[in-house]
């Protein structure tokens, strides 16, 4: 299949998932993002805006399984990984597979999970691989974690290090509806709940379009901008804990995969500036006493992108 069919095939893909899927294209736009550069994501907002629902939808579209899994405090690795048993009828030890072992998987309540727990997911989400009794089993691909947190820390939940968080490429802040957008909703509920779509893009066409986005050129120039921009966050008052180094490969990948979107082969600042947002709040840490000002990562983000000079080639 030639790019521009598989370029024709992504756009047909991201008006299903709008049309499907109401008041929330960020995050439609990000997964799409996610998908061209296999980044995971951070869905992030309140209960029943349909953040299951847009991920059953979009591992449908693009052919692939799918796997849920919701978090609890006595969860263990060998849940979302698997095992080893005893098959007494063929009389062999053998391997079940964890439901990790899927395209996209949804991880519901990261922070309820403990930090073992935690732990075994981002190996995997690092890696792309799990190791079960000293055996290395690759997992598919593609492969892309979409992964939610409760916004409260409790006795029933655990803190996500930043160094888990920073694993995650992008983080969408998910809000609510408009009274239009949730009018919209109902007109199409009983559509979504007997939707039952055949795929738009195989497995495999997706690893084609993925390596269409690594040839997207990035300029010496855009190269520095995103640099810049980091650096600018890193130095910073208001900011505890800046940005590491993924944060600019990650801008680097979305800004390439928004290219491929938007029909080009090359990365202009708008490009940089599209992705800054989704690649950067999360792996920002505000200090306490501008947290009480109500200062937040995302306006860190907004005075970078203003203060930092813009290439103009």
């Amino acid at each position: 299949m030639s790019k521009q069919e598989l370029l024709e095939k992504l756009e047909e893909l991201k008006s299903l998932l709008r049309s499907l899927h109401v008041g929330h294209d960020e995050a439609i736009d990000a997964l799409l993002t996610s998908l061209l550069c296999e980044g995971h994501i951070l869905l992030q907002g309140y209960v029943g805006l349909g953040k299951t629902t847009l991920a059953k939808i979009f591992s449908m579209s693009i052919g692939g399984s799918f796997s849920r899994i919701q978090m609890t405090p006595d969860l263990l690795p060998s849940d979302l990984l698997g095992t080893v048993y005893f098959d007494f009828q063929r009389s062999e030890w053998r391997v079940k597979l964890g439901p990790l072992f899927a395209n996209v998987v949804l991880i519901d309540e990261l922070n309820r999970a403990s930090p073992k727990t935690q732990a075994a997911l981002l190996e995997a989400m690092q890696e792309k691989q799990i190791t079960i009794e000293g055996k290395t089993y690759p997992l598919p691909r593609p492969f892309l974690v979409l992964a939610t947190m409760i916004p409260i820390y409790g006795e029933s939940s655990y803190e996500v290090p930043l160094g888990g968080i920073d694993r995650f490429a992008f983080s969408v802040f998910m809000e609510n509806l408009t009274k239009q957008e949730e009018l919209e909703v109902l007109d199409i509920a009983d559509e979504i709940d007997k939707t039952n779509m055949k795929p738009i893009l195989e497995p495999q066409e997706i690893l084609n379009l993925i390596e269409i986005a690594r040839q997207v050129t990035v300029s010496q120039s855009i190269k520095e901008y995103i640099v810049d921009l980091v650096s600018f966050i890193r130095t910073q008052e208001e900011v505890e804990w800046p940005p590491s180094p993924r944060a600019s490969i990650w801008i680097m990948r979305g800004a390439r995969a928004r290219a491929l979107l938007m029909g080009r082969n090359y990365v202009i600042p708008d490009d940089v500036k599209a992705v800054a947002r989704i690649a950067l709040r999360h792996r920002i840490v505000i200090k306490p006493e501008y947290t009480m000002d109500n200062v937040k990562p995302d306006d860190i983000i907004e005075s970078a992108l203003k203060n930092v000079p813009v290439p103009l080639s």
